[in-house]
């Protein structure tokens, strides 16, 4: 089916296409119905199902007789190793540590933070946790010690599983003791820590509280899956709130499981036995989706990166690892592609290698300019699909679905609305805005399947952070514009959009006209208070290695090509060319915080922070243009 009839099949009996949907995965209790809305806006999934998500994702396909298939792969350039995991070994190896968390008391309900580096432990510990139907909180692993106490207090888990250190280029990072002081900080205290040492860091260990990895599985009775109800939480994932506490978005297991394993196929083109690789952090919510969850769910091999896109060893990191382990769909985010390409503007290094397995690649996280999607296009010669969703979400809300047959691909828009998706551009007062216009990007209630149904321990601020705003809608929190072909452009946050004298504007559309440069490798657009024009425009430029221009001379080029492409409306007048941008660690740009450093005004430092020292560099920067109290 087209994805026309696809989409139309849903709109016209959506309880019809969910429960089709449902069918797919196994249930030791097949559910009576699809949604339920007793409790409207808060909405449930096969609430009345019974099922369990590591059976999905590993004992079936074992079952199934596929046990000898490779379901994770790790490739750790920065350890110079790489080993593969079979479906077979995975089960036992999941059933052994879900036993051993069984015998020192998790069980059903209970919650459990893992704060773990790239490793197939970390998914073998989410996986454990869905085995026993405990919720798995996953924390970054490296998060500062105050952000990890914030998370414990939160969710108060039974168990928090650790490793002893994770791996940078040229850098041990040691997490014992982030976590050990993150427990001297929280209230709540877990009853037991497991700890899995690694060999670059062997942490001391907390008699009485902590546990080894290995010698606390030692001659446990391997654990069965739990069936758990279609509405029990499957874990809870924080997301940084603007008010500097964490938002704890819960996901249900029915709708989760269901959701997931239908985009492997439609979206991503993935089948049994094929090879996914999403380039991200099991931390993030893309490393829950597509590192853990989705690929096992659809029998596919998964890997496990411990790595950068440059400098572990060079920019043809990607390309080494598609060809070595025949990737057939490629997910990063546009940022580690910029980073590429900053490097190696030529993409000479990944074209060392042979991508002939590779069908496309997927960008999402924050906004694919057209630039960074054409040169990806025009020197691996394969589809490049922007799509665009949330740690809200789970799954894609708008993408190009490959398994269904490629829609045309216009630059600059993630596509498509996904079945279970209608999605609206509407005005300050709610109404839907003509085709074309600029408004915010809101979804008709109910959500699908696998979104979040509310937040952990927070009802309330789930309805103040997303429903009423335009009731009816959740609210997405990002600005854009359908055009008359039904395509989606997210052109940035709604906090990015800036009112320049009377006109709102997209800072996504002057990034855009700036990432279009020659010799710029990537760019961030902010709003400055302005007394006469209430906000004019900033842009900041990372030069490209090797670039032939001056700063001052691309500068000036910028400047004019807005005028010309935006118009004088835009006042954008001024650049400043910076080294690196603050980003946090998933790649986002931190625009709002280099705002408030251009006004002076204060500002917390954003928890989730790559390296806190750009700022600093930032606002050097700004000073010398008279800005950020210079």
């Amino acid at each position: 089916m087209s994805y026309q009839e696809v989409y139309a099949a849903w709109k016209n009996d959506p309880e019809a296409f969910w429960m089709e949907a449902a069918s797919r995965v196994d249930w030791m209790t097949p559910p009576g119905k699809a949604l339920f809305d007793e409790r409207a806006p808060f909405y449930e999934w096969f609430s009345d199902g019974q099922l369990n998500a590591c059976w999905n994702a590993v004992d079936r396909h074992v079952e199934a007789g596929r046990g000898d298939q490779l379901a994770i792969i790790h490739d750790s350039p920065i350890t110079h190793s790489y080993r593969g995991i079979t479906y077979r070994d995975l089960q036992s190896r999941v059933a052994s540590l879900a036993g051993a968390l069984r015998a020192k008391g998790v069980e059903k309900g209970d919650r459990v933070i893992i704060y773990m580096p790239m490793v197939p432990e970390a998914l073998e510990a989410m996986l454990a946790c869905s085995r026993l139907g405990a919720i798995h909180s996953v924390v970054f692993g490296g998060f500062a010690a105050h952000e990890l106490a914030v998370r414990i207090d939160d969710c108060t888990p039974k168990a928090i599983i650790a490793a002893s250190c994770g791996l940078e280029p040229g850098r041990i990072v040691q997490y014992k003791p982030l976590l050990d002081r993150a427990l001297e900080l929280a209230e709540h205290a877990p009853e037991f820590c497991v700890i899995l040492q690694r060999e670059q860091e062997v942490a001391k260990l907390v008699e009485g509280r902590d546990v080894a990895w290995h010698s606390f599985q030692y001659g446990i009775e391997p654990a069965e899956c739990v069936p758990v109800a279609g509405n029990h939480p499957h874990y809870i994932l924080y997301t940084s709130g603007t008010t500097g506490q964490p938002k704890g978005v819960v996901r249900h297991t029915g709708g989760h499981v269901v959701a997931l394993n239908w985009t492997m196929k439609n979206v991503y083109g993935i089948d049994t036995g094929d090879v996914f690789w999403a380039a991200s952090d099991v931390g993030w919510v893309v490393g829950h989706s597509y590192i853990c969850y989705a690929p096992l769910f659809a029998g596919a091999t998964t890997i496990v990166f411990e790595g950068k896109p440059v400098g572990t060893p060079d920019p043809g990191t990607f390309g080494r690892i598609i060809q070595n382990h025949k990737v057939k769909s490629f997910f990063t985010a546009p940022t580690a592609i910029r980073a590429v390409k900053r490097e190696d503007p030529e993409c000479s290094y990944i074209k060392d290698y042979s991508l002939k397995s590779l069908q496309a690649v997927f960008l999402a996280g924050e906004r694919a300019d057209p630039d960074t999607v054409k040169w990806v296009e025009e020197h691996l010669q394969v589809p490049v699909i922007d799509h665009w969703w949330q740690t809200e979400t789970g799954w894609p809300i708008v993408a190009n679905p490959l398994g269904l047959g490629l829609l045309p691909v216009k630059h600059g828009s993630p596509s498509v609305p996904m079945p279970g998706y209608d999605v609206q551009v509407l005005d300050e007062a709610g109404h839907p805005v003509p085709a074309g216009t600029l408004g915010a990007v809101a979804i008709k209630l109910p959500l699908p399947p696998g979104t979040l149904p509310t937040l952990w321990n927070a009802e309330e601020r789930f309805r103040k952070s997303y429903l009423d705003a335009f009731p009816g809608y959740y609210e997405t929190g990002d600005a854009g514009f359908i055009d008359e072909d039904g395509y989606l452009y997210i052109m940035a946050r709604t906090d990015d959009v800036i009112n320049v004298a009377g006109h709102r504007l997209s800072t996504g559309a002057m990034e855009e006209v700036l990432s279009s440069h020659p010799d710029v490798a990537e760019c961030a657009v902010i709003g400055v208070a302005d007394p006469l024009k209430g906000q004019t425009p900033l842009g900041f430029l990372c030069l490209k290695k090797g670039a032939a221009a001056s700063a001052e001379q691309v500068g000036r080029e910028v400047v004019q090509m807005v005028r010309d492409q935006i118009g004088p409306v835009a006042a954008f007048k001024t650049t400043v060319v910076v080294d690196r941008l603050p980003k946090t660690r998933s790649g986002k740009i931190l625009r709002a915080t280099m705002a408030k450093i251009a006004d002076n005004e204060d500002f917390k430092m954003p928890a989730t922070i790559d390296d806190p020292a750009v700022l600093d560099e930032i606002r050097t920067a700004l000073q010398k243009i008279g800005l950020a109290g210079g």
